[in-house]
Protein backbone atom coordinates (compact mmCIF):
# COMPACT_ATOMS: atom_id res chain seq x y z
CA UNK A 1 0.00 0.00 0.00
CA UNK A 2 1.50 3.47 -0.81
CA UNK A 3 1.59 6.60 1.01
CA UNK A 4 -1.43 8.08 -0.82
CA UNK A 5 -3.22 5.25 0.01
CA UNK A 6 -2.65 5.01 3.96
CA UNK A 7 -3.25 8.87 3.98
CA UNK A 8 -6.58 8.25 2.16
CA UNK A 9 -7.38 5.59 5.15
CA UNK A 10 -5.82 7.44 7.82
CA UNK A 11 -8.39 10.25 6.79
CA UNK A 12 -11.53 8.42 6.37
CA UNK A 13 -10.74 6.62 9.80
CA UNK A 14 -10.59 9.57 11.69
CA UNK A 15 -13.49 11.03 10.56
CA UNK A 16 -15.45 7.96 11.50
CA UNK A 17 -13.77 8.15 14.67
CA UNK A 18 -15.04 11.68 15.36
CA UNK A 19 -18.52 10.84 14.36
CA UNK A 20 -18.44 7.78 17.17
CA UNK A 21 -17.44 10.25 19.47
CA UNK A 22 -20.22 12.87 18.54
CA UNK A 23 -22.96 10.08 19.10
CA UNK A 24 -21.68 8.87 21.92
CA UNK A 25 -21.51 12.29 23.65
CA UNK A 26 -24.97 12.73 22.74
CA UNK A 27 -25.95 9.88 24.46
CA UNK A 28 -24.45 10.54 27.31
CA UNK A 29 -25.91 13.98 27.53
CA UNK A 30 -29.37 12.43 26.87
CA UNK A 31 -28.68 9.40 30.02
CA UNK A 32 -27.65 12.60 31.79
CA UNK A 33 -30.86 14.51 31.54
CA UNK A 34 -33.06 11.01 31.71
CA UNK A 35 -30.90 10.65 34.84
CA UNK A 36 -32.01 13.64 36.68
CA UNK A 37 -35.50 13.23 35.52
CA UNK A 38 -35.73 9.67 36.74
CA UNK A 39 -34.77 10.82 40.11
CA UNK A 40 -36.62 14.04 40.84
CA UNK A 41 -40.41 14.09 42.52
CA UNK A 42 -42.18 12.81 39.68
CA UNK A 43 -45.41 12.86 41.52
CA UNK A 44 -47.71 13.71 38.73
CA UNK A 45 -46.51 10.81 37.01
CA UNK A 46 -47.60 6.98 37.21
CA UNK A 47 -45.05 4.49 38.41
CA UNK A 48 -46.99 2.28 36.97
CA UNK A 49 -44.65 -0.99 36.51
CA UNK A 50 -45.13 -1.39 32.13
CA UNK A 51 -44.03 2.50 32.55
CA UNK A 52 -40.84 1.45 34.43
CA UNK A 53 -40.17 -1.41 31.58
CA UNK A 54 -40.25 0.58 28.98
CA UNK A 55 -37.72 2.66 31.07
CA UNK A 56 -35.53 0.02 31.17
CA UNK A 57 -35.69 -2.12 28.16
CA UNK A 58 -34.56 1.82 26.45
CA UNK A 59 -32.15 2.16 28.80
CA UNK A 60 -30.35 -1.13 27.88
CA UNK A 61 -30.84 -0.73 24.46
CA UNK A 62 -28.86 2.41 24.49
CA UNK A 63 -26.43 0.93 26.70
CA UNK A 64 -26.01 -1.80 23.68
CA UNK A 65 -25.53 0.38 21.14
CA UNK A 66 -22.62 2.50 23.03
CA UNK A 67 -21.66 -0.96 23.92
CA UNK A 68 -21.56 -1.72 20.03
CA UNK A 69 -20.19 1.97 19.37
CA UNK A 70 -17.14 1.21 21.45
CA UNK A 71 -16.11 -1.61 20.06
CA UNK A 72 -16.39 -0.11 16.44
CA UNK A 73 -14.20 2.85 18.23
CA UNK A 74 -11.55 0.13 19.34
CA UNK A 75 -11.41 -1.32 15.55
CA UNK A 76 -10.79 2.17 14.63
CA UNK A 77 -8.36 3.29 17.27
CA UNK A 78 -5.97 -0.38 16.16
CA UNK A 79 -6.58 0.45 12.68
CA UNK A 80 -4.95 3.96 13.33
CA UNK A 81 -2.63 2.73 15.45
CA UNK A 82 -1.35 0.12 12.46
CA UNK A 83 -1.26 3.04 9.89
CA UNK A 84 0.70 5.53 12.49
CA UNK A 85 3.40 2.51 13.27
CA UNK A 86 3.68 1.58 9.59
CA UNK A 87 3.00 -2.38 10.17
CA UNK A 88 0.34 -4.43 8.89
CA UNK A 89 -2.16 -1.92 7.92
CA UNK A 90 -4.25 -3.49 5.21
CA UNK A 91 -3.27 -7.25 6.09
CA UNK A 92 -5.14 -9.59 7.32
CA UNK A 93 -4.41 -10.61 10.78
CA UNK A 94 -5.53 -14.33 10.02
CA UNK A 95 -3.76 -15.20 6.78
CA UNK A 96 -1.14 -12.13 6.33
CA UNK A 97 -2.75 -11.20 3.10
CA UNK A 98 -3.24 -7.84 1.47
CA UNK A 99 -7.47 -7.03 2.45
CA UNK A 100 -8.85 -6.42 -0.73
CA UNK A 101 -9.15 -2.29 -1.47
CA UNK A 102 -12.62 -2.22 -2.17
CA UNK A 103 -12.90 -3.80 1.37
CA UNK A 104 -10.99 -1.25 2.92
CA UNK A 105 -13.14 0.94 1.46
CA UNK A 106 -16.51 0.18 2.84
CA UNK A 107 -14.86 -0.83 6.16
CA UNK A 108 -11.82 0.91 6.61
CA UNK A 109 -11.29 -0.56 9.85
CA UNK A 110 -10.88 -4.05 8.37
CA UNK A 111 -9.11 -6.66 10.18
CA UNK A 112 -9.95 -9.61 7.68
CA UNK A 113 -10.19 -10.48 4.28
CA UNK A 114 -13.15 -11.28 3.19
CA UNK A 115 -12.66 -14.79 3.43
CA UNK A 116 -11.32 -14.94 6.65
CA UNK A 117 -14.23 -12.97 7.86
CA UNK A 118 -16.63 -14.90 6.17
CA UNK A 119 -14.94 -18.10 7.54
CA UNK A 120 -15.31 -16.49 11.58
CA UNK A 121 -18.86 -15.59 10.67
CA UNK A 122 -19.90 -19.29 9.96
CA UNK A 123 -17.34 -20.19 12.94
CA UNK A 124 -15.42 -22.29 11.32
CA UNK A 125 -12.32 -19.99 12.25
Amino acid sequence: MNIKEREYFEKRLIEHRKKILKEMGRFGESHQQNLKESSGDLSSYSLHMADLGTDAETQERAFQQVSKEGRLLYHIDEALRKIYNGKNYGSCESCKKPIEKSRLKLVPHARLCFECKSREENGNS
